[in-house]
């Protein structure tokens, strides 16, 4: 290979490494505390958003058939996140714990800035470690995860979601006329219990009972426990309260993307008792250019539910033809969900019309209604 061509890969994976500047803007509204720390969420939220806007949509596919070497600097963002990361977690743990300059509001804030870095960035980079086949990966996805104390989800995720998608056994395919915060709930009750049952249920195939100590979840308690303690060492008990608040947003930014990306959408229940496979419109998509280099192509959602095992780089996106389009980019969708009836105006329809173009052979939806969710359509 010529060394044009490294540089040519290198200019390529650039844009996805924008995420790297969130962490000197959460730093720097920690020390310098006041308006600064508005800095990291008008860069993650606001200015993306805007950028999009002015930059329109990518709609180019990579060649899938990229061989892995050539993916090397895309990759190589995802590897080096966790210390990143987890160096900001614990050193602002141990920083604001005594920090003078600022007020309780102020670390509120701040550890909502690291909940948001943790949560918006970090799980997505632990979405996509978590599919990988490689021991140092998956160990990755596991301690990001536990970072945020939501281990349970790389269980959840390969065991049920990807599985049960677009139908009422997957938790977080959000159900139409379902408000974000009733999702929300629904979720944290239903998303452990169903990681540990479908962890439960793949040991008992293998004759094993569900306490063996190759049950992942071992592993998980393992890792979240020593998140706590390190907390506690760091900051005291303050330094856990911190710990849990932003774990609380990274879990909140989690579920507000879960919600964004299945809202309404549902599998047709075929005659033999099974649901069809999994097909690229059973996901909303987007085209969104820099919230696609921020989130690492998270948008091109329809693809990855079709082809899992795709890496980012290599994730296709398609036409409204093909699946259905968000009108917006992650961050301003997941702003929109929070506000229910806003939500329902601006989706509702398109769910709707979705029905009509995918399944005009369904006259009467009130089948899926009840089983999904009981609120009138």
């Amino acid at each position: 290979m010529t060394a044009s061509a490294e540089v040519a890969r290198i200019q390529n994976a650039l844009p996805f490494w924008i995420t790297l500047i969130l962490v000197p803007l959460v730093w720097t509204g920690a020390l310098q505390g006041g308006w600064m720390l508005f800095l990291a969420p008008v860069y993650a939220l606001a200015l993306t958003s805007i950028l999009d806007q002015i930059s329109g949509l990518n709609t180019a596919n990579p060649d899938p058939e990229t061989p892995e070497a050539s993916l090397f600097w895309y990759r190589l963002i995802t590897l080096i996140w966790f210390p990143l990361q987890i160096v900001t977690q614990l050193g602002l743990i141990w920083y604001a714990t005594r920090a003078t300059h600022l007020s309780g509001a102020e670390k509120a804030l701040l550890f909502y800035n690291v909940g948001l870095m943790a949560g918006g960035v970090g799980i997505v980079y632990a979405h996509e470690l978590m599919h990988q086949r490689t021991k140092l990966e998956r160990w990755l996805g596991d301690l990001l995860m536990a970072s945020v104390l939501y281990s349970h989800f790389r269980s959840e995720h390969l065991l049920v979601h990807h599985i049960h998608v677009g139908t009422p056994k997957d938790p977080v395919s959000a159900r139409y006329n379902e408000g974000f915060h009733r999702f929300f709930l629904r979720v944290l009750r239903q998303s452990p219990v169903s990681a540990f049952r479908a962890e439960k249920a793949m040991l008992a195939r293998k004759g094993l009972p569900w306490h063996h100590p190759s049950n992942p979840f071992w592993r998980y308690w393992a890792l979240q426990v020593g998140m706590l303690a390190l907390a506690l060492i760091l900051g005291g008990w303050e330094g856990i309260m911190w710990l849990i608040v932003q774990a609380f947003f990274a879990i909140s930014f989690l579920e507000l993307t879960n919600y964004v990306e299945h809202y309404g959408l549902t599998r047709k229940h075929l005659e033999n008792g099974r649901y069809e496979h999994v097909q690229p419109h059973h996901s909303w998509n987007a085209s969104h250019r820099v919230t696609n280099w921020l989130l690492i192509n998270l948008q091109r959602h329809s693809d990855h539910h079709y082809k899992p095992s795709r890496r980012f780089p290599l994730l296709q996106t398609y036409t409204d033809a093909e699946a259905p389009q968000l009108p917006f980019g992650y961050p301003v969708m997941t702003l929109m969900a929070l506000v229910p009836p806003l939500w329902r105006r601006r989706m509702n329809p398109r769910v709707r019309a979705w029905r009509a173009r995918y399944y005009p052979e369904i006259t009467d939806w009130s089948a899926y209604n009840k089983a999904r969710n009981p609120m009138p359509r």
